[in-house]
């Protein structure tokens, strides 16, 4: 929660000592915000940060040394209760994911007005997160795009996908904890039959014996993907 009753204390960082400077002034004279430190250098921005514990970092994305990716994680995994804004050149939807997903708790355009970037360091001061709408616009674009292609990676990677409806049949039954000689009378076969798929289940997930299979298949959404699947199925000829 803030305390509005003390000046929120920054450290900024940008390897631009021009651009720092100015973003120093703009902070001293339009916000009654306290700069404890600024550096060109991330790897001094980090020590600053060590130094003198502030409520924001204020650092741009694109440095030499260190680049900002690498300083979001260096500075979170200090674990303080500082938190960082993005001050940044770039729009890529990419860069802006990967600066958020690292911990960034708000993004902001070098190119955008002042009052954005002082709104943009209240808002985070708050505990929200800070996006301009256009940003924001992206971002979600950029995640939804994102988890899409994760998902099908998943999917491709799930060695669940590699049986035969028959073997899912068998293998669903053998999450219930049913003998081979039960799931032989269930689904009309033979014992040698049902061995015989058991070890091609086994060759295909890729694991040794009754117990690991299972096992692969709860901890891989067996049950919610193939429950109704098997039910429809049940009745079907090897």
């Amino acid at each position: 929660m803030r305390d509005f009753n003390r000046k929120l204390r920054l450290v900024l960082i940008d390897d631009n000592a021009n651009h720092l400077r100015g973003i120093k002034e703009l902070i001293t004279l339009e916000s009654c915000y306290e700069v404890v430190g600024s550096t060109t250098s991330a790897n001094l921005g980090i020590n600053l940060v060590k130094k003198h514990r502030p409520d924001i970092v204020l650092m741009d994305i694109n440095m030499p040394e260190k680049d900002g990716l690498q300083t979001i994680q260096a500075i979170n995994k200090l674990n303080l209760s500082t938190k960082i804004v993005v001050l940044s050149g770039y729009d890529d939807s990419e860069l802006i994911y990967r600066a958020m997903k690292l911990g960034a708790k708000g993004y902001v355009l070098k190119t955008m007005a002042s009052v954005k970037l002082i709104n943009a360091i209240e808002e985070v001061a708050m505990g929200k997160i800070y996006l301009p709408a256009v940003l924001s616009t992206r971002f979600f674009e950029f995640f939804q795009s994102f988890a899409k292609e994760e998902e099908k990676i998943m999917e491709s990677e799930n060695l669940l996908n590699s049986l035969t409806s028959r073997e899912v049949e068998v293998l669903e039954l053998l999450t219930e904890g049913i003998n081979y000689k039960s799931i032989a009378g269930k689904l009309i076969i033979s014992e040698t039959t049902v061995k015989t798929h058991v070890n091609n289940i086994f060759q295909k997930l890729q694991v040794n014996d009754r117990t690991n299979a299972v096992l692969y298949a709860l901890t891989h959404g067996f049950k919610q993907k193939n429950t109704l699947n098997v039910k429809k199925s049940a009745m079907m000829s090897v």
